[in-house]
């Protein structure tokens, strides 16, 4: 028997087996980077009586952009992609690998659900897989790729990673969407149900993409922020545009090679991978914000992404504390401020807050204040710092003043009680700027604190 010739006809089988997938690997790293990985493992699924060839599922290790990964594809071909305990196991092997090399991983997720006639024993697995991936999350990153429908258990797979991307087919969902569609009376298509759009209330670290290949794209940026968190910069001009108008856009901006996470999710708060002045940092840009347990989720989240792989974290404020509503304070509003603190209080790197507009009550207290850790506090010549809002400060300041024009009396109450010169006399700020020069406080305030 010749032997490599039995090998080229089953190597030819598997490649067969899985033509779609390869292409999207070949599209998502380096050119013949790819290295499979427990290429010949397959089991024979009882209930269809079909071989699992692969066991549904390609995984190896290759390069994007020179950063070695971990691939884990999800071979849509081989039974719909269904999860089995057999496939578990071996995405698991890939996992171990990952975090034995300290490697990130990349999952490129396509799945009906599970594969039927498995029962508990795929139930079994599944909760190894997710186990073991909970165990990695912030010692290597993790990025999820919806490459089409993911319904069922992987789609709690995605919401463990450090960034899922969706394309204009993607659908995640934990249960069908014909299912979710139905009990909501509606006749929606699987994008309308689990598309990156009808994914707003998630709070998953999302990013929308083309395809594959400008996801590749993404991940090669986040890994060269997270891997190289220094580059060479110069001092940058200042920028007299902000003078004028220093809003949420004009703030972002400032943030070089910026990758927005979660824009389809409390878009008032914007949460930036990115560089200032070549210095790797998480921004979180506020855009007249209220808080409620949503931004205060997404916000909490992104801390926790900045103390795992030791990013300078910088907030631009512009929050005017929580909002005043039944449904609020009915919330896990608390909870998440009581989360969120515990994981700033992690963070060991640099921590500056810059306030751009609002920081009122516990906006202060939360996103700029030092007593919670933040080691430079800088304010705008036109920020307003405070107790209460201008009209809810003027009503209790000047109650005896009954007859006065209520804006009047708030702009009075800014200007009396709001000024940052009143937080700075305290020594709660570092410095009151014009916003022009933002940046070179920020290069500074960083190359200070990470030198």
């Amino acid at each position: 028997m010749d032997k490599i010739k039995l090998l080229q006809n089953r190597r030819a089988a598997q490649i067969k087996a899985g033509t779609a997938i390869r292409a999207d690997i070949a599209a998502l790293v380096d050119e013949e980077s790819f290295v499979e990985l427990s290429a010949f493992s397959f089991s024979k699924n009882q209930f269809y009586d079909e071989d699992a060839r692969g066991e549904g599922v390609v995984t190896g290790f290759a390069t994007i952009d020179g950063y070695p990964f971990y691939i884990v594809a999800q071979n849509f071909e081989v039974l719909g992609g269904g999860l089995s305990a057999a496939n578990c196991e071996k995405i698991a092997r890939a996992l171990s690998a990952a975090e034995k090399n300290s490697t990130p991983v990349v999952y490129l997720l396509h799945t009906l659900g599970v594969q039927i006639g498995e029962g508990c024993e795929v139930l079994e697995g599944i909760s190894e897989l997710l186990l073991k991936a909970t165990q990695l999350k912030g010692t290597v990153a993790q990025y999820a790729i919806v490459d089409g429908e993911v319904y069922g258990s992987a789609a709690a797979l995605a919401a463990v990673c450090d960034c899922v991307f969706f394309t204009a087919k993607s659908a995640l969902c934990v249960n069908s969407p014909l299912v979710l569609s139905a009990k909501a009376g509606k006749n929606l298509k699987k994008e309308e149900v689990g598309g990156y759009a009808a994914l707003g209330k998630a709070g998953l670290p999302a990013i929308l993409v083309k395809d594959v290949k400008e996801a590749s794209s993404f991940i090669a940026q986040i890994s060269d922020l997270i891997g190289v968190p220094v580059t060479e910069a110069e001092l940058n001009e200042p920028q007299v545009s902000l003078n004028k108008k220093a809003d949420a856009k004009a703030i972002a901006a400032l943030i070089e090679d910026g990758v927005e996470l979660g824009a389809n999710t409390s878009p008032e708060v914007r949460t930036i991978l990115g560089r200032v002045g070549g210095i790797a940092v998480a921004a979180v840009v506020f855009d007249d914000v209220k808080l409620n347990a949503a931004n205060v989720r997404k916000i909490r989240d992104f801390a926790e992404f900045a103390c795992c792989y030791g990013l300078p974290f910088v907030t631009f404020v512009d929050c005017a504390g929580v909002e005043a509503s039944l449904s609020v304070n009915d919330s896990a509003v608390l909870k998440e401020i009581g989360e969120y603190l515990s994981i700033l209080d992690a963070i060991d790197t640099a921590k500056i807050a810059v306030v751009t507009g609002k920081a009122i009550g516990i906006g202060y207290s939360l996103f700029a204040a030092k007593s919670v850790g933040f080691d430079y506090t800088y304010a705008f010549a036109n920020a307003q710092i405070a107790l209460f809002e201008s009209a809810q400060g003027a009503a209790i300041e000047f109650a005896s003043e009954k007859n006065a024009d209520p804006a009047k009396l708030a702009a009075r109450y800014a200007d009396e009680n709001a000024d940052p010169v009143n937080a700075a006399k305290g020594g709660y700020l570092d410095n009151i700027i014009e916003p022009q020069f933002v940046k070179q406080y920020l290069v500074a305030s960083l190359q200070m604190l990470i030198g």
